[in-house]
């Protein structure tokens, strides 16, 4: 069994910075990509940023310059510092991450429990 934990949400103004965390726990022989998706009220979710095991990264275009994802991978840890921010980045961001929980397993697609980003005008 696999865990995503995310911190880090919260309530911003308009023009401040906020840092998530997403730690992950449990059967973890790897960790392939890691991301991060945000859901707002009434919106389908939507890729923000995903980060491969070698550090490559990929941006939706309306985080670019804003938003940086990192990993840790001696922690099993994804990191998204979001500067910047605007009204629109409001959502519920949610922690994804494709791991092989033991050797010669598939790959299997975990989600964490969400956090709140609220950007106030």
């Amino acid at each position: 069994q696999v865990q995503l934990v995310e911190s880090g949400g919260g309530l911003v103004q308009a023009g401040g910075s906020l840092r998530l965390s997403c730690a992950a726990s449990g059967s973890l022989f790897a960790i392939n990509a890691m991301g991060w998706y945000r859901q707002a009220p009434g919106k389908e979710r939507e890729l923000v940023a995903t980060i491969t095991s070698h550090r490559s990264t990929d941006y939706a275009h309306s985080v670019k310059g804003r938003f940086t994802i990192s990993r840790d991978n001696a922690k099993n840890t994804v990191y998204l510092q979001m500067n910047s921010l605007k009204p629109e980045d409001t959502a519920v961001y949610y922690c994804n991450a494709l791991v092989v929980p033991i050797p010669d397993a598939r790959e299997y697609d975990y989600w964490g429990q969400g956090t709140q980003v609220t950007v106030s005008s």
